[in-house]
């Protein structure tokens, strides 16, 4: 806590007055083209590894970086936090892609390869059900192609892919994607390396997104 105060001290002093007309800006509505589905872990910081600014991402965090599926009557099967984000972000804001954003060494895949039983907190031994269709992947022996191949690590990219497949029970997702007007993708974030990797379904593996790569991602959002 102590830190982030001083933190505020020293935007104030050094940073507040460069980008205050951005954020006057702001303050007359947000135009994000991108809802960012991440994990609430401390050390995956999306601004910095996209290097993006304010007003670039719609971004939801929770434990896992879980979409919970669509339920009865398009309602979501639990809390309906996230489900309200998607909604939102489809219908109120121009987005036009979503990114589910995993990470290596995630406490809530580490506790699903331990048998999420063992999870004393009864609110997280019951948010984590919603990663437990990747333990099936797991098991299966799938191999998506990244280094970091411990089972956690491998989980946590079977869980992004998981979560994109929940994503698509959404009524509101589907109509996108059936229009053409929206995209999914997959990402991975190694923390040791500070490397970001996207799945490719054409080659059912995580790339990792260097400049090369990145062209021809690039190249196939312009197409």
């Amino acid at each position: 806590m102590k830190k982030l105060l001083r933190g505020i001290v020293d935007f104030r002093k050094n940073t507040r007055l460069s980008c205050k007309d951005t954020f006057a800006q702001l303050a007359l509505g947000q135009e994000p083209d991108t809802l960012f589905i991440a994990c609430s872990d401390s050390r995956v910081v999306p601004n910095l590894f996209a290097s993006s600014d304010p007003g670039d991402l719609f971004v939801v965090r929770n434990v896992g970086n879980l979409v919970p599926a669509c339920g009865d009557e398009d309602h979501s099967a639990s809390d309906e936090s996230e489900a309200a984000a998607i909604e939102f972000a489809l219908s109120s804001l121009p987005v036009t892609d979503i990114v589910i954003c995993g990470h290596s060494e995630c406490g809530a895949m580490e506790a699903l390869v331990h048998g999420r039983k063992l999870v004393e907190p009864s609110n997280l031994r019951s948010w984590l059900r919603h990663g437990e269709k990747s333990l099936e992947q797991l098991d299966s022996g799938r191999n998506l192609g990244t280094p970091r191949q411990e089972p956690h690590n491998l989980l946590s990219q079977l869980n992004v892919l998981a979560q994109i497949e929940h994503l698509k029970t959404y009524p509101l997702v589907l109509k996108r994607l059936n229009e053409g007007t929206l995209r999914l993708h997959g990402w991975w974030f190694d923390i040791q390396e500070a490397d970001v990797y996207e799945y490719d379904s054409s080659e059912d593996k995580f790339h990792l997104i260097d400049e090369e790569y990145a062209g021809v991602l690039l190249g196939r959002l312009d197409s």
